[in-house]
């Protein structure tokens, strides 16, 4: 029997439908920032990120496991046994790897093939500086996400985002138009734009209409929610992946980690749900 799987857009239309929430928690495990108790276990990664997953589920649309944090540590297979307890406990939730690949042909091709068969992510973020070849292979999955670097959060995106193309347009704004236009047969694809530049994210969202917008940069960048919110939300509220890791994540070194997590995590879903109400 083939089981057929949810597509992408409408796994997180259903997600911000149920939770009613936009924010989205990413999964950065740094061993170093772990809480004692668990410093000395051998399976401390995925028993983190299964502690930050279950004390902040009430109040997320989705978990965005950030793949360098894992592969660097040797803890792929924690990686995969995290994804699947997501996939397992919380299946309304959508799965964001975020990995930033960004390849051509057979080599994008497996890194395709590790996002969406390996690990079952419900999407993927890609780079696109490489152009359309790069990530053809993942539209091929034309039930899976392909998220797509816009406008980073991180300063040193305006070192090339800002660049003036052919039209006059900045780069980020061609990319936009690129994935919105050309890119975007089966609709499954969004951009991720940092909330340190709400001008970039209204700019963008105004561009691409109801396409969803993956947004870092609150919390420990200082992104501010009243500005992403006002700037990224569709005409019917929606539209956003708000996600917040480390100030969620590290709320807390002590014994109450969980707790602080999801108190962090609560005080966030509440702050976008307010904004500019």
């Amino acid at each position: 029997m083939v089981i057929k799987m949810a597509k992408f857009i409408d796994k997180l239309n259903k997600s911000w439908l149920k939770s009613g929430s936009q924010l989205m928690v990413g999964l950065d495990p740094d061993p170093s920032r772990f809480p004692e108790e668990l410093k000395t276990q051998d399976n401390a990664v995925y028993e983190f990120c299964k502690g930050i997953v279950d004390a902040t589920a009430p109040y997320v649309c989705g978990f965005k496991p950030q793949i360098a944090y894992f592969s660097s540590i040797g803890a792929e297979t924690e990686l995969e046994k995290i994804c699947a307890y997501i996939r397992s406990k919380y299946p309304e939730l959508v799965l964001v790897l975020d990995a930033k690949r960004g390849d051509i042909g057979a080599t994008a091709s497996q890194y395709a093939k590790e996002a969406y068969d390996r690990y079952l992510a419900d999407a993927v973020t890609l780079n696109p500086y490489m152009g359309f070849d790069s990530v053809e292979p993942y539209l091929a999955y034309s039930n899976k996400g392909v998220i797509v670097l816009c406008r980073t959060s991180n300063p040193g995106g305006s070192d090339i985002q800002f660049l003036n193309v052919a039209d006059g347009q900045p780069l980020y704004m061609h990319v936009a138009a690129m994935v919105a236009d050309s890119w975007n047969a089966d609709r499954q694809c969004a951009l991720v734009v940092g909330a340190t530049f709400p001008n970039e994210i209204a700019k963008v969202r105004n561009r691409v209409g109801d396409m969803p917008l993956l947004i870092p940069g609150i919390g420990a960048q200082g992104g501010d929610i009243q500005a992403t919110v006002k700037a990224g939300r569709t005409s019917k509220g929606k539209g956003m992946m708000i996600n917040s890791s480390r100030a969620i994540l590290y709320a807390s070194s002590n014994s109450d980690w969980r707790e602080a997590a999801a108190l962090a995590a609560r005080k966030t879903y509440i702050a976008i749900n307010n904004a500019d109400s």
